[in-house]
């Protein structure tokens, strides 16, 4: 980036800004602390009286709790995936690239850079693709952040509710983040489920205030609960087909093929064990398995692709669909 960017970065407006992306992350630590008394203080320890029944409903709810809380923390805490500094493109040929007259020039500039490395994925004109922010040609499946101002490898989404763009580096946690919140929500929804059939039928139960707590628990449980299990089958469904959620709205452009939303589907099993790894033990656990190295990624016509994996005979301009340049006789000279 450059000094420009590092100053706004560093400006009063983004500071504040950057303290209120953390809200929503306040949020659900906020939701998890108040249902964690609710159900440990109000459920357990001062309504139920059977020792047995406390003891199993403790114990599997803090199994649930932790595994949540872990998967939470990753996918927050991980480092964004970014594009490595050999594909950026030094700062004297970027100036001659915005700076050239022909397109001729502009393809040589980026040629010498995209021949050499692993890039299939074009434009809808057939070009490399390029970053005029980052000033970078673009790995296979990134894209550019705005929130984050970088370019980041095998981007799904910018998230607000973990504050972090999900990306290769935390797609896993994201997808078992998913998963054990809602496995900890229809728990705690289906062990308070009776104090609200009791509440339902007039019976008493508890105190005033501890039954409020657990009523609302419940409600608070199941409208969580309905909105995960969309959420979490949704992106179940993009790792067994192999896509981002930016590739199930956006094809990906292959330079042998054209778009092709399957591109990278493997079959189900090898999908799957390139997020999640090939040793089981490790696959419900929030630690780093995944296949590769965000660069580069197997697909379906790699045989025919070879030669667009080493650069060769590549049409390569300016991508104009996410990056617009500044300079006007840049953009009229990249213009078919």
């Amino acid at each position: 980036m450059g000094n420009d960017d590092n100053r706004r970065r560093k400006s009063p407006c983004n500071c504040c800004l950057s303290v209120f992306k953390w809200i929503p992350v306040l949020f659900i630590f906020g939701v998890i602390a108040w249902s964690y008394y609710a159900y440990v203080v109000e459920l357990c320890v001062l309504k139920t009286e059977n020792g047995v029944a406390k003891i199993f409903l403790l114990f599997f709810y803090h199994i649930a709790l932790i595994l949540f809380l872990w998967s939470y923390w990753q996918t927050i805490n991980t480092p964004v995936g970014r594009v490595p500094d050999q594909w950026r493109i030094p700062d004297e040929e970027v100036t001659q690239l915005f700076r050239a007259d022909n397109q001729e020039t502009q393809k040589r500039i980026l040629n010498n850079f995209a021949r050499n490395l692993p890039v299939t994925n074009r434009t809808i004109n057939g070009s490399v693709r390029f970053c005029e922010k980052c000033k970078i040609i673009k790995p296979d499946r990134s894209h550019h952040c705005s929130v984050c101002s970088c370019c980041v490898l095998k981007m799904d989404h910018h998230c607000p509710w973990v504050n972090n763009c999900v990306n290769f580096s935390n797609y896993k946690f994201f997808v078992l983040f998913l998963g054990y919140a809602l496995i900890y929500c229809l728990y705690v929804a289906c062990t308070t489920l009776n104090d609200f059939i009791m509440f339902v039928q007039g019976q008493p139960g508890g105190s005033g205030m501890g039954r409020f707590h657990i009523l609302f628990l419940f409600f608070i449980s199941i409208m969580f609960a309905i909105s995960l299990v969309s959420l979490f089958g949704y992106h179940i469904y993009l790792v067994l087909v192999n896509r981002t959620t930016l590739e199930a709205f956006r094809a990906p452009i292959f330079r042998v093929g054209g778009p092709d939303k399957n591109g990278y589907n493997l079959g189900r099993f090898a999908n799957f064990c390139e997020v999640f790894g090939d040793k089981w033990q490790y696959w419900f656990l929030p630690i780093f398995t995944s296949f590769g190295d965000g660069i580069s990624y197997p697909i379906r016509h790699l045989e025919e692709d070879t030669e667009s994996l080493l650069g060769y005979h590549s049409d390569t301009r300016i991508e104009l669909e996410e990056d617009f340049l500044p300079e006007a006789r840049f953009q009229d000279s990249i213009i078919p």
